[in-house]
């Protein structure tokens, strides 16, 4: 991880990077998983993921050199990586990260009703960490069997402190009944107002766009897009 960083500063087509430590289980969890990490990069040159130059969001293969750089790929085929990357393109959202609207200017609302990922990440403050890890479990027990649910991962950018989560779903109408119409998630984000959990926060929605390689084996939305 902590080698990841200077080829990707170095990557200027990259407005933004993040290294990411990952829960077990698939969502937030105080217990990491050392044989997973996640890597956010923000790049608006489509036509960097593949050889010939062509903005064509049907990409069958992806160009991990051109996209991460040659050491990050080389890394990866040294040590024999399972890789999995989703290309994503954000719709709907709000909120900063690092101060920053990474993503640009986006609506609230939009009429798209396709399979959906959800990117939801918080500075949680110190005095409220106890409330939030105490109400997470029951949230991420329940998101594993939720209905049109497709795959999570929780992902951490400080221990404890700077989280985020990462889903995947059948639709916007299936995401949207876990989120505001299960008791349990609809309950923490009534406290997360009342109690100001978060410093800083933000939550966007992408339409995906293509995925490569596979995770725990497996291609997650192969046949899907």
């Amino acid at each position: 991880m902590a080698l990841f960083r200077l080829p990707l500063m170095m990557n200027k087509k990259i407005s933004f990077r993040k290294l990411l430590g990952c829960g077990k289980n698939g969502t937030f969890d105080i217990h990491p998983d050392w044989n997973q990490w996640a890597v956010l990069i923000v790049n608006g040159e489509w036509s960097m993921m593949n050889e010939t130059g062509s903005n064509n969001y049907k990409l069958k293969t992806i160009n991990y050199k051109l996209l991460y750089g040659s050491f990050i790929n080389w890394w990866w085929k040294f040590f024999n990586c399972e890789v999995y990357s989703i290309m994503l393109e954000p719709i709907e959202g709000h909120g900063s990260w690092d101060g920053k609207k990474i993503f640009g200017e986006l609506p609230k609302q939009t009429n798209y009703e396709g399979i959906i990922a959800v990117l939801t990440r918080a500075t949680i403050r110190l005095k409220r960490l106890r409330s939030f890890w105490k109400h997470v479990d029951g949230v991420a027990s329940q998101i594993q069997t939720a209905p049109g649910f497709i795959i999570s991962v929780g992902i951490g950018e400080v221990p404890l402190i700077k989280q985020a989560t990462f889903s995947v779903w059948e639709n916007k109408e299936v995401m949207k009944t876990f989120a505001y119409k299960m008791q349990q998630h609809t309950e923490v984000i009534r406290k997360t107002r009342d109690e100001h959990w978060y410093s800083e926060e933000m939550f966007v929605r992408f339409k995906p766009i293509a995925s490569f390689g596979s995770l725990n084996g497996n291609d997650p939305l192969k046949g899907k897009l």
